[in-house]
């Protein structure tokens, strides 16, 4: 579990590095659009440890196995217990998590309970201003203009203000024209998934600085795909936008304006626009990058692998082979322990692990083949403990470090431990 969770603190730091890296010149390459779709990166390269173990190749070849007798059990020295320090983090971040958690929903709840219906006065001019505007869908809130994520449709909420604020009929027919674009492209949706996000890397300070990016990156999306629909429209949207400078919001999901973002938003309005050739190329690029970011961090290449006999009191030895050279091997200091209660139980017989292995050398999971597996259930638990401690050198293609899937049998015997050890209770 902390070894999984670790793989995907990785990928999501390389995720928002590469974003913050590549969102400006894939900005002015391809135009706003595109480079907001870079905010995927992250989410995939993080969600990648997660994929069915039904993606991973399968074993190559079975290891010799390892003998468990009670006699090693009874040798084993009892360590003292120490701080496990990935379990005190991991508690640590559940709590940061939760609390973040429940401060977005307490936001979330105060915006919702903050807002009422439109007045009945405005039936006229949001028909006339977005003909295709249900009036359902708008409410009054003081923290409009902005979208707000709701099911089964995302809400527009405008303040009480509105119709003084935008005084006139262009004006206000821009900015909620603006507003829908945010519902047609699942922006506030997005927007969600970025507080939930910035909650669970509380302690990240790449996420921190990158809420500000997206909302940004968000924003500047979202006036490109409003101005294609009305190209002579600048000019007026830049006054609009102007004209909420002086007006301070408390904080919405999704904002129509965040004064930091006035300059950038404003600029590109007075650029060219890229035309929708490079809008596509664009999205290609940046959908074969997601492609192959998921294939780099998730994909597994397998190695053929070997391991030495070890008997019951030997330390355990595993090195991976990818001829014609061998890797140094690594001692494992955790070997199986014959449960007291097996014992007791006579309980004996074989486990069939499946353990796969990274390019690094760790474990990143075991489980059992219940094909080829005779030994109890609590024989099985004990061995999948062992095995997730175990370390190995990792096998090499062309000179890089590769990983892959191994099968290794674990035999707990009785073989010459008589009926009165086998049958008497265990000592405390």
């Amino acid at each position: 579990m902390t070894d999984v969770l670790l793989r995907m603190l990785c990928g999501a730091t390389l995720g928002l590095a590469l974003v913050l890296l590549l969102r400006r010149p894939a900005r002015r390459v391809f135009g706003a659009g595109p480079a907001f779709t870079l905010w995927l990166l992250p989410s995939v390269l993080a969600l990648a440890p997660l994929l069915p173990h039904g993606l991973a190749p399968v074993a190559l070849v079975v290891l010799p196995g390892l003998t468990v007798t009670p006699h090693a059990a009874a040798s084993m020295p009892v360590q003292p217990a120490a701080f496990d320090w990935a379990q005190g983090l991991l508690a640590l971040w559940l709590i940061g998590a939760g609390c973040g958690l429940a401060r977005l929903a307490l936001h979330y709840v105060g915006l919702w309970h903050g807002m009422c219906a439109a007045p009945a006065a405005w039936s006229h001019w949001l028909a006339s201003a977005t003909p295709g505007l249900d009036p359902r869908r708008v409410h009054v809130h003081e923290a409009g203009p902005a979208v707000l994520w709701a099911v089964p449709r995302s809400l527009i909420l405008l303040p009480a203000d509105f119709t003084t604020r935008f005084d006139n009929t262009a004006s206000r027919e821009l900015v909620l024209r603006h507003e829908l674009v945010h519902v047609r492209r699942g922006d506030a949706l997005w927007s969600l998934a970025m507080e939930i996000a910035s909650s669970l890397l509380w302690f990240h300070p790449f996420a921190w600085f990158a809420r500000s990016r997206f909302r940004l990156d968000q924003e500047l999306a979202c006036d490109a795909a409003s101005l294609r629909a009305s190209p002579r429209c600048s000019a007026g949207y830049a006054r609009a936008l102007l004209d909420s400078v002086a007006v301070q919001p408390i904080p919405a999901l999704i904002p129509w304006l965040a004064e930091p973002q006035l300059k950038e938003r404003i600029a590109m309005i007075t650029r060219m626009p890229p035309g929708a050739l490079r809008r596509r190329v664009g999205f290609v690029a940046i959908a074969a990058l997601l492609a192959g970011g998921l294939y780099v961090t998730a994909g597994q290449t397998p190695a053929a692998a070997q391991i030495p006999s070890a008997s019951a009191s030997a330390v355990v030895h595993v090195r991976f082979v990818v001829p014609p050279s061998v890797d140094e091997t690594y001692k494992n200091a955790h070997p199986p322990k014959y449960p007291a209660e097996a014992l007791r139980k006579g309980e004996q017989g074989e486990v069939m692990l499946d353990i796969n292995v990274d390019a690094a050398g760790n474990v990143t999971g075991v489980r059992v083949d219940p094909a080829k597996t005779t030994a109890s259930a609590l024989l099985q638990s004990v061995s999948i403990a062992a095995a997730a401690k175990w370390k190995f050198n990792p096998g090499r293609k062309h000179g890089k470090p590769v990983g892959g899937v191994v099968q290794v049998p674990v035999n707990f015997s009785l073989r010459g431990v008589d009926s009165t050890q086998s049958s008497a209770p265990a000592s405390s």
